[in-house]
C-alpha cells in the first residue's frame, strides 16, 4: 500500500470517504467531476469555510475563487488564485467525516 492509503486505513476511513486532491466546478474544466459534486464538498481555506470556490488544489495549497462580478469575453467569470493551508470533506457524510489535508 502506499503511504496515503497507510494514512487512510489507519485512520479508519475508506478511500471513497475523502474528496480528490484537485476538483473544479467547471465543466470544461479537466478536473470536474460532476458525481463527486453531488455529494457536496466542503472547503476549509485559512481556517475558514468558504463556500464561493471554483476550484482547489489541496497538495499544492490554493483555492480558486471569482473576483467580483466580472466576466470574460465567453461568458466565464474571472477568478484569482489564492495560496494557503486548504482543506476539504465530503459534506454529505455527517458531523464527523473525514478531512484531506495536506
Amino acid at each position: 500500500m502506499t503511504d496515503a492509503e497507510n494514512t487512510l486505513a489507519e485512520s479508519g476511513a475508506a478511500l471513497g470517504d475523502t474528496p480528490p486532491d484537485r476538483l473544479a466546478i467547471n465543466p470544461k474544466s479537466p478536473f470536474f467531476d460532476a458525481d463527486k459534486l453531488q455529494r457536496g464538498i466542503g472547503i476549509r481555506f485559512k481556517g475558514v469555510v468558504r463556500t464561493n470556490v471554483e476550484e482547489y488544489s489541496i497538495s499544492e495549497g490554493w483555492v480558486r475563487v471569482q473576483a467580483g462580478k466580472s466576466f470574460d469575453r465567453k461568458g466565464q467569470p474571472l477568478t484569482i488564485k489564492l495560496n494557503g493551508p486548504v482543506e476539504a470533506w465530503y459534506e454529505d457524510l455527517g458531523d464527523n467525516p473525514p478531512i484531506a489535508a495536506a
